[in-house]
């Protein structure tokens, strides 16, 4: 029909075509065939394009896939081999500040060591202050290097806390011995108060309480420069003061007319300045002395409740009334190496980390810390911690070591204490009824001399006093003016009894104004503050003559005794490449009255406790040159064992005698990271003693091998 009838044209486009016109004898065929093709459909075009692009979709998935699939394979592998390389860096980093702790205290301990001994030498007081300031400037050195490290160690997650028994009053009179000439130097009144509700001995980390109070007290020290610093101690059940008018009464002395001090603005503090924390002001500290009183009438319940708990949570707070934080600092106060200016590092000193430190230590103890704090007038920080309750025996042991300190001999004595200030007052009330005395609290000495004058005091008491102490401040500028007591009328029911001892009380005195308290009836002997319970008893033996007198800050020369009795005659090996160690090492084992024999090897060790030998001890380093103290202690244990073996399997009668072979052997490094230790232990080291080693951790290791035998003095 198109085009030529010859040519060839798509014969899939032939068509036959069916025509009826109507009459059924007529039949039409027409054939036609295209010369071109017929123009293809849209429905068609979508078709297959839809077709295509639903096949390019599911490739795509596909692809994406497994794609995806060899990527976390991949991801998988690098993780993996991330966490070897972050677990190879923890321990290359605990290597590393177990080197440098290693390689900076190792000097610092031969400085500090040779320092000590030259100290135990004749010197002369210009000689001797050098000696002194050189030492003072060593110990900062190494209380900077320790914060550091400790920092390390917390974020490494590397820091853990030990769970023994101890005092933690003993450990707050430390504290106080610490910063006492200091503080008094800058005449701050430096107190602490514990109520009676806190357990004598708890579960905890002495050394990390130790640290936190430090710490905090080190603070407010260095920032304060007039007022006081008060540490004060009490369950955190007792955070919210209960109401006792009757008791409020006697603690007081009467009425709140005598704690009102004439002249300036007098706060309800310890020091009478304002703090920053109104809520530990007398107002609200008299109800927990209040309750104190009230604890021995039902001692029987609290004894009771105290067993049934396993815990027991405390709250400490320090306060002080130094120059405070600003407020643009306060919210950076717990981070890291700030300070509230550049100014303060220049004109205070430190490096802004120990504030950090105590926070991380206290939330591992499972408490929180927080602050007041306003500018000019002072900041109080508060912190909590738990503490686990000790059985009756670990509390009675604990008991007996730090019983020791503490004068006896004064159970059942009467006091009254002269005080303006009803806080302080408390403070000196707390430390005396640590030695079982019966104290009343009285405003002024004409007071106590009338209350006693009287059957019917203020307190309704009718006791007669056998000592009582008078405040400086009290005695000078208040309502007594430094009255003569021998003025006074002490009489009782018409008849004048004996005179009770008076002692005075004083953050600082003068020889004028101690003259004058001596000519008033006052003992020679004056209770400097801040009191602690050894210096207070030691004070009362002296004025009392009860017990052994002894001088007031001597404290370490029983300490000293006591170490004497357990070295001394001992035949001890020191073991350390370094010569300046051993010299140091074997300088301070002979004040103690041991004999020292020193080995520069762990080789030479071996040799000389080849069995049988005739040491008691021996004082390993643990980084040695060709054999480290941990391969030595290794051989000697192992040596130790075969020739136990024999004597035991042997059943011969001269060795039977001997009995089984154990040196004490104790790890003696500058190292001090916490897996030191545990590396110690599993390689058969009986204890740990860091360099440089003072008089309580050398005592600490050697008593639990060692037994005092009394020493005559020579």
């Amino acid at each position: 029909m198109y085009g030529h009838q010859n040519q060839d044209g798509d014969l899939a486009l032939l068509h036959e075509s069916d025509l009826d016109f109507g009459d059924p004898f007529r039949r039409h065929l027409m054939i036609c065939r295209y010369h071109q093709k017929a123009p293809t459909s849209w429905t068609a075009l979508t078709t297959a394009f839809l077709f295509f692009v639903i096949c390019l979709l599911v490739g795509y998935i596909l692809y994406g896939a497994a794609m995806h699939i060899v990527k976390v394979e991949d991801d998988f592998h690098e993780m993996q081999e991330l966490k070897v390389r972050a677990e190879a860096a923890d321990v290359a980093k605990s290597q590393f500040l177990a080197t440098v702790s290693h390689e900076i205290r190792t000097p610092m301990n031969g400085i500090l060591g040779m320092l000590a001994l030259l100290l135990d030498t004749d010197l002369s007081s210009t000689q001797r202050d050098y000696a002194q300031t050189a030492q003072v400037c060593g110990k900062a050195l190494i209380a900077l290097i320790n914060e550091v490290l400790d920092r390390a160690k917390i974020e490494a997650g590397k820091l853990e806390l030990e769970a023994v028994p101890f005092d933690l009053r003993s450990i707050l009179d430390d504290v106080l011995s610490l910063f006492s000439e200091k503080s008094r130097n800058k005449g701050v009144e430096l107190a602490v108060f514990v109520s009676d509700k806190v357990p004598e001995t708890v579960m905890g980390d002495p050394g990390r309480f130790r640290q936190i109070i430090t710490n905090l007290v080190g603070n407010s020290v260095k920032f304060t420069e007039r007022g006081h610093i008060f540490v004060k101690v009490h369950l955190a059940e007792n955070t919210k003061p209960m109401v006792d008018a009757k008791a409020e009464n006697c603690l007081n002395g009467g009425s709140d007319e005598g704690v009102v001090i004439s002249g300036a603005r007098q706060f309800k503090t310890l020091s009478g300045y304002e703090a920053a924390d109104e809520r530990n002001s007398w107002d609200s500290f008299k109800h927990i002395v209040a309750d104190e009183e009230s604890r021995y009438d039902a001692s029987i319940n609290m004894t009771v409740a105290d067993e049934t708990s396993q815990s027991v949570t405390l709250m400490v707070s320090v306060e002080d009334t130094g120059i405070g934080i600003p407020l643009i600092a306060q919210d950076r106060v717990f981070m890291p190496f700030m300070q509230a200016d550049s100014s303060t590092s220049r004109n205070y000193g430190g490096t802004g980390i120990g504030l950090s430190i105590t926070k991380c230590l206290v939330e591992l103890m499972g408490g929180h810390i927080t602050f007041i704090s306003r500018p000019q007038v002072g900041s109080t920080f508060s912190f909590t911690a738990v503490f686990g309750r000790c059985k009756k025996a670990s509390s009675r042991d604990t008991k007996k070591s730090n019983g020791e300190d503490l004068p006896s001999g004064f159970k059942g004595l009467k006091a009254i204490v002269v005080d303006a200030k009803p806080v302080r007052a408390a403070v000196t009330r707390y430390h005396l009824k640590r030695f079982g005395i019966l104290v009343e609290v009285a405003s002024s000495v004409k007071i106590a001399a009338s209350a006693y004058g009287k059957n019917g005091s203020s307190c309704g008491s009718k006791i007669q006093p056998d000592i009582i102490l008078v405040e400086k401040d009290s005695w000078l500028s208040g309502e007594d003016g430094g009255l003569s007591l021998q003025m006074l009328d002490w009489k009782q029911n018409g008849h004048v009894f004996k005179l009770p001892k008076m002692i005075l009380l004083a953050m600082n005195i003068t020889n004028v104004e101690l003259e004058k308290a001596k000519a008033a009836g006052f003992a020679d002997t004056t209770i400097m503050k801040p009191m602690r319970a050894s210096m207070v008893g030691a004070c009362l033996q002296q004025v009392l003559g009860i017990g052994k007198k002894r001088q007031p800050g001597k404290d370490m020369l029983n300490g000293s005794s006591v170490l004497r009795g357990l070295l001394y005659g001992k035949k001890i090996l020191v073991v350390d490449d370094n010569i300046v160690n051993r010299r140091v090492a074997a300088g301070a084992l002979k004040k103690f009255g041991a004999a020292v024999e020193c080995a520069d090897s762990g080789k030479a060790a071996l040799k000389l406790l080849q069995l049988p030998h005739n040491f008691d001890a021996c004082f390993m380093d643990i980084q040695m040159p060709e054999m480290d103290g941990f391969e030595a202690t290794r051989q000697i244990r192992m040596m130790e064992s075969q020739a136990n073996e024999q004597i035991n399997g042997g059943m011969e009668e001269g060795s039977a005698g001997k009995g089984e072979w154990h040196v004490p052997i104790l790890a003696m490094t500058a190292d001090v990271i916490h897996a030191t230790y545990d590396e110690c232990l599993k390689s058969g080291m009986d204890g740990y003693v860091s360099k440089p080693f003072e008089e309580e951790n050398l005592y600490q290791a050697v008593a639990k091998f060692f037994k005092a035998k009394p020493i005559s003095d020579s």
